[in-house]
């Protein structure tokens, strides 16, 4: 690796600025961005790893002993749901000789245990077990203190069915950054007592796989203007007349619609909830968390998509379908869900070819930013510019 790529700016101040001026007049993050896989590292280790990452789902462990390994970018991380119900995550290493713990997701019961020395450690992180660490049958050793030699715990906070990691430890607290896309939908989403949003983890769960940089995602889903060309059938009902964009410095950015309709699936009708604006029923909003996570709400359905960046050039999407309650997921409903699943499968599906054109794009040096429309592209552009201020 060039170590000299670390020890300065990655991108020059005059073209962070660039980024920095008023959408109208502004230039995109250059291709280096989404293509180099220096930067890709730089970006990990200087961006994410000191704000608030989405890494996976609660529900990706819902029993005691349930573990899930998740990675980014080689980064090997692991969930683990404690004896007391908490989702812990640690570093994916054993603190011995390096060794994964973790390969797939399963339940270990009671204790993590290394594959390579049969080392152990309690789903809370500490060392618990040392077989034949002083010889054989021998499973103590003098001067050895197990205290500082347990699992590295990750700063972590759940939100909903969304586990974020804040690796350096020093970002904002969790409540602070959660705080302005909570107030804006508090209005939708009402008092959350009493209201169980059940994940679907049979039909509503989809993985799709990107050779695209994960930023090109986020930037995809940002805006609408790309709607009557690429979801032509999505556009028949939700034209880009209907789009507002939604955009908050710092935090989030994305659309709304006016125009969503409740009963446009098969089946009978889902739970809605119970304080959301009657003059706002057919209202849906997508917002990108920055960095990675997308979320989309609707009267009767929450979704969330996981951007997990595997390399510089390839991402995967975890998206996951939610409903108001148990009820929403019982055999009464299978139809709509599944309805529900195919169409935002179509949609999702739709993006692929295009985010993926716009990374073979950045591969020419015809193209290094772009520009941006002062009307249709403002939530992307805010994206460019919370990563720019980031990189300073």
């Amino acid at each position: 690796m060039n170590t000299d790529f670390f020890a300065g700016r990655p991108i020059s101040s005059d073209v962070l600025n660039k980024i920095k001026q008023p959408t109208a007049a502004a230039n995109g993050l250059p291709n280096l961005a989404y293509t180099n896989a220096e930067f890709a590292l730089y970006e990990r280790d200087y961006v994410l790893a000191k704000t608030w990452i989405c890494l996976g789902f609660a529900s990706d462990v819902p029993n005691m002993g349930d573990v899930y390994p998740a990675d980014i970018m080689g980064l090997p991380l692991v969930m683990v749901r404690d004896k007391n119900g908490n989702v812990n995550v640690f570093h994916n290493v054993c603190s011995h000789r390096g060794q994964m713990l973790v390969h797939k997701a399963c339940n270990v019961k009671s204790v993590i245990r290394c594959p390579y020395h049969s080392w152990t450690y309690k789903l809370e992180g500490e060392l618990q077990g040392t077989p034949h660490i002083g010889g054989s049958g021998i499973h103590e050793l003098e001067g050895f203190e197990k205290d500082d030699k347990g699992l590295k715990s990750v700063r972590s906070g759940v939100w909903s069915d969304l586990v974020f990691i804040n690796l350096s430890g020093d970002a904002e607290s969790f409540e602070d950054y959660l705080k302005p896309l909570r107030e804006r939908w508090q209005p939708f989403w009402g008092d959350s007592e009493g209201i169980n949003l059940t994940a679907d983890k049979t039909t509503g769960y989809t993985e799709l796989r990107l050779n695209a940089n994960w930023k090109l995602a986020v930037e995809n889903y940002c805006e609408a203007y790309h709607l009557p060309w690429v979801h032509p059938d999505l556009n028949r009902y939700s034209k880009l007349e209907d789009h507002y964009n939604i955009a908050h410095e710092n935090h989030f950015a994305g659309q709304g619609t006016t125009v969503y309709n409740a009963d446009y699936v098969d089946g009978p009708a889902f739970p809605k909830f119970p304080h959301w604006p009657a003059d706002k029923k057919s209202f849906g909003e997508y917002a990108a968390l920055f960095p990675n996570v997308l979320l989309g709400i609707q009267v009767d359905h929450v979704f969330a998509m996981i951007l997990m960046p595997d390399s510089a050039e390839q991402t995967t999407e975890r998206l996951q379908l939610y409903y108001l309650d148990d009820a929403a997921i019982s055999e009464t409903h299978a139809t709509t869900r599944d309805s529900t699943r195919k169409a935002w499968r179509q949609v999702f599906a739709e993006d692929v070819w295009a985010v993926e054109g716009m990374q073979r794009g950045r591969q020419s040096p015809a193209f290094n930013g772009g520009t941006f429309s002062s009307v249709m592209d403002v939530p992307t552009h805010t994206f460019h510019k919370w990563l720019a201020e980031r990189l300073e």
